[in-house]
């Protein structure tokens, strides 16, 4: 296995690649998710951003459900199981929170909208289904890492309207990262996981600022 400590500049393999991105492009460097969880942010602003990820991590089978069919067996399972188990607990926190904020607000080109998000859900069911070695391991561990900065708008967001939520269990960034370090074996599947990775931060990334052209749209209508 590779020798790695993580969050430090000790880093090495698919891990140093991985964290190299999400520090780059992950959604904690994206202004909006960060504009949401102020407690000023507008009510509707906040419960557009609820239903949109609803809309894109909402539905089961997910991209980590789906991934996990590429590695049922194998020094990766374990991980995707106890990601793929944390993570139905984030979509019932979704489901929970989308009945808190209330209807998703008017918004001019809601039908685009709606078609732009369904859109990135196919591609991270893409991701998660491809025949390419490393494509759905670089997907699956760039969304668990992700969804750190996503969580803590969630937290933000069910504090505003008085829900009570558990911690989030998915897989620490120490247990991703020694699967993403042991995983990429060859250069060629260290490639094929941060393409893998590098897609689902461009959809994390195209739905917050899909998310701020919508808000715009509101303000001005």
């Amino acid at each position: 296995m590779t020798v790695f400590t993580a969050r430090t500049g000790q880093m090495a393999g698919g891990w140093a690649v991985l964290q190299t991105l999400i520090d780059a492009d992950g959604s904690a460097r994206h202004a909006v998710p960060q504009q949401l969880a102020r407690p000023n942010a507008l009510a509707r602003d906040v419960a557009d951003a609820v239903h949109a990820l609803c809309l894109l991590h909402g539905r089961h089978p997910g991209l980590l459900d789906h991934a996990l069919r590429r590695y049922p067996k194998g020094p990766w399972s374990g991980w995707f199981e106890s990601a793929v188990s944390a993570f139905a607990d984030e979509r019932a926190l979704l489901a929970r929170l989308a009945s808190a904020v209330g209807p998703l607000p008017s918004t001019p080109g809601q039908a685009e909208s709606e078609a732009a998000i369904l859109a990135q859900r196919h591609a991270l069911d893409t991701l998660a289904a491809s025949d390419r070695h490393g494509v759905a391991l670089g997907a699956a561990t760039a969304l668990v890492a992700d969804w750190q900065a996503v969580r803590a708008l969630l937290d933000a967001c069910a504090e505003r309207f008085g829900l009570n939520v558990a911690t989030c269990l998915l897989p620490r960034d120490v247990e991703t990262a020694t699967v993403a370090a042991a995983a990429a074996e060859t250069p060629a599947v260290e490639r094929a996981m941060a393409f893998g990775a590098q897609q689902v931060l461009a959809q994390h990334r195209g739905l917050w600022n899909l998310l701020d052209a919508r808000a715009s749209a509101r303000n001005r209508s």
